[in-house]
């Protein structure tokens, strides 16, 4: 027989530990947002011509507010609004989606190694982006070209025809969705080899589009990520998230609607990486190792996993960026594999030992 004691006792201890996982979220969103701050700063700021944050700030100051704070010349306020604020905001908005749609995904597929990419999303960004660049047609939308639209429409068609191709499958929904992406990517991949040996002297601009960056990055090409807002509406079914972590049995006992939901988020999750995709290209790792450490440091909760997941993923890809762009302009996509590649080697060890998300 339990003791009145000993339940007051747990029932102390609990109310405890929910006090320090709640202050631990709190603390990591300020922290963030505060790096995120320095960061933007740093990141406007610092180049191949180093500006003052003196007068970065007032630059930034007189464009938002109308103020007459700056005395920089034309050539530097070019430099500060036009390339280096709209490169740091998209690198902020890629990095927050990619980090939003990879808790999405490894929370649906109940697999702590799932990232963006699982369903063959960016085997098809990538075929797309491969034929466009043997097409010799050049048109610009909103800052955008032929690469970036068959990017687009690449991403989307592969993460349809997964989605569609699974559901015929007898396997169990998750099983069978995760394998025939798996195939589908595979024959997606093939189609880019190919198209990388038919390109010719194109070869280097696919080479730089599967390596990703931020170089073409402009306020133009900022209003075409608006699809990334996606990751505000996944947020909003953070409930729905929760429910399927529980397993399809309990979230049905809960009220949700399992086929409708699962559906809703993998739209949402694949919208947003392929828009993110569209923008910077492939990188890598962002969505796999952001979601997984917040997710160490406040528990699987995904009303609290998808906002700070957001703001340190955001926090990544911008001092990535500013790595990659002191280091001659490097790809964004090497910064991040080095970063991502031991953090995911350490994964695959502790899932050999009995990791459970």
């Amino acid at each position: 027989m339990i003791s009145p004691a000993t339940t007051v006792g747990d029932t102390r201890a609990r109310l405890q530990a929910a006090s320090r996982a709640r202050d631990r979220r709190v603390q990591l969103v300020v922290v963030g947002l505060v790096v995120l701050a320095v960061g933007a700063v740093l990141g406007i700021g610092l180049g191949t011509v180093a500006i003052p944050i003196g007068d970065t700030l007032a630059i930034v100051a007189d464009r938002l507010l109308g103020t007459h704070l700056s005395s920089a010349d034309p050539a530097m306020v070019a430099i500060v609004w036009d390339l280096r604020v709209p490169r740091v905001l998209t690198a902020m908005v890629v990095g927050a989606g990619l980090a939003v749609a990879g808790a999405t995904f490894q929370g649906l597929l109940r697999n702590p190694l799932a990232d963006p990419y699982v369903l063959g999303t960016a085997s098809g960004a990538a075929l797309g982006a491969a034929i466009a660049v043997l097409i010799p047609v050049r048109a610009l939308f909103l800052g955008f070209g032929l690469v970036q639209a068959f990017a687009f429409a690449g991403a989307l068609l592969a993460i349809t025809a997964v989605y569609k191709l699974s559901r015929v499958s007898g396997l169990a929904p998750l099983t069978s969705l995760l394998l025939t992406g798996y195939a589908v990517a595979s024959l997606l991949s093939a189609g880019l080899a190919m198209a990388m040996y038919l390109s010719g002297a194109a070869l280097r601009q696919i080479f730089n589009y599967l390596l990703g960056s931020f170089e073409m990055a402009s306020w133009e090409r900022l209003v075409g990520a608006l699809p990334i807002v996606g990751s505000l509406l996944i947020m909003s079914r953070a409930r729905s998230l929760n429910g399927l972590l529980l397993g399809e049995e309990a979230a049905s006992n809960l009220g949700i609607n399992v086929g409708r939901e699962r559906a809703v988020l993998l739209g949402l999750a694949s919208l947003v990486t392929a828009a993110a995709v569209t923008i910077s290209g492939l990188i890598g790792f962002v969505g796999l190792v952001v979601p997984h450490v917040v997710r160490l440091l406040t528990g699987p909760n995904a009303r609290a996993v998808l906002p700070i997941s957001l703001i340190w993923g955001a926090n990544l890809m911008v001092y990535a960026d500013l790595v990659a762009r002191l280091a001659g302009d490097i790809p964004v996509g090497v910064v991040t594999a080095i970063i991502g590649a031991p953090f995911f080697l350490a994964l695959l060890r502790r899932a050999r030992t009995g990791y459970e998300l």
